[in-house]
């Protein structure tokens, strides 16, 4: 039996872009959303012009209702007159509370982009890349107070690419998303729906990333860093302080980087030729791609002769 034949009422939750493709399947597919619930608009840019999210856009394009309340429990009240079957979430940004997970009549499922138990929170795709896990996926899950925590339906794999950014495993993981709740829609739909309930003890929370958490450590070893210049590219994106002169400025690094053996004092600089090594807790990290603060993004030996930096620190 299909979801489609059944043709639930769907209420869509979601504000980030990882959500994308799992709306998109609803609106080309069925069942189509009775309404989109989202994050109010936020300012974006350096003039701080209020923004709609992607999905907002697309929503409206599609002639679905959207509705921003600040808190979601607000729209308590609108949700409850559409009668919704089932309640998706997907990269939201809120808590949901009692007068919402007691509004659908079947189940409310969050798409959580880890292979739970094993991260929990809001940085996931990063923790995995940073971590040096060799695989990710989606899980679909029933929703409890509980951040992240509710019983498992269904969940799927991706192998985590050597060359991996945040970036690229965000959108891999956003098409996942797609399948794994066409997949959760179908069990629920035919009943063969699982709950499965988490082992707490194997979990572990992942916090929101802010922008000061990408500065690097050069006591790290090399190959930890590399990860994790892969794992916070394009946010938060990794740095550190350059020694230019008698100051210090602010240098974003971006990947690749590739991990040396070399005997270097960690943050101590080599430039032969060209090329920028940077000394780690152990080996060394060959940094190809640099952009000074309030500066455009330039190859590190475009940087060297134009900046002369004595270490980083």
């Amino acid at each position: 039996m299909s979801i489609q034949s059944l043709n639930p009422r769907i209420v869509f939750i979601a504000t980030g872009d990882i959500a994308l493709p799992s709306f998109r399947i609803l609106l080309e597919n069925g069942p189509r959303p009775l309404a989109l619930v989202t994050q109010p608009d936020k300012p974006v840019g350096r003039h701080q012009i209020l923004s709609p999210s992607a999905i907002k856009t697309e929503a409206l394009a599609a002639g679905i209702p959207v509705l921003q309340p600040e808190k979601i429990g607000d729209a308590a009240a609108q949700l409850a007159e559409l009668s919704p079957d089932i309640l998706v979430v997907m990269a939201y940004g809120q808590i949901l509370r009692d007068n919402i997970l007691t509004l659908p009549s079947k189940a409310i499922i969050n798409l959580h982009a880890s292979l739970l138990p094993r991260y929990r929170g809001a940085a996931c795709i990063q923790a995995a890349i940073d971590a040096g896990d060799a695989e990710t996926g989606v899980t679909s899950m029933h929703v409890v107070r509980e951040l992240d925590a509710g019983d498992m339906i269904f969940k799927k794999s991706i192998p985590i690419t050597a060359n991996e950014t945040g970036g690229t495993l965000h959108d891999r993981l956003a098409d996942l998303a797609a399948e794994v709740l066409d997949e959760t829609l179908g069990r629920l739909a035919d009943g063969t729906a699982l709950r499965i309930q988490q082992d707490a003890a194997q979990s572990s929370y992942i916090p929101k990333l802010e922008r000061d958490d990408g500065r690097l450590d050069w006591t790290q070893p090399a190959v930890a860093l590399e990860r994790r210049i892969r794992a916070y590219d394009p946010w938060p994106g990794t740095f550190t302080m350059a020694i230019e002169g008698a100051g210090e400025k602010r240098l974003k690094i971006h990947p690749p980087t590739k991990v040396m053996d070399a005997d270097l004092a960690p943050g101590k600089i080599l430039s032969d030729g060209g090329r920028l090594m940077v000394g780690c807790g152990s080996g060394a990290l060959l940094l190809t791609s640099v952009q000074p603060e309030s500066g455009r993004r330039m190859s590190a030996a475009d940087y060297l002769r134009g900046r002369n930096p004595t270490g980083f620190c």
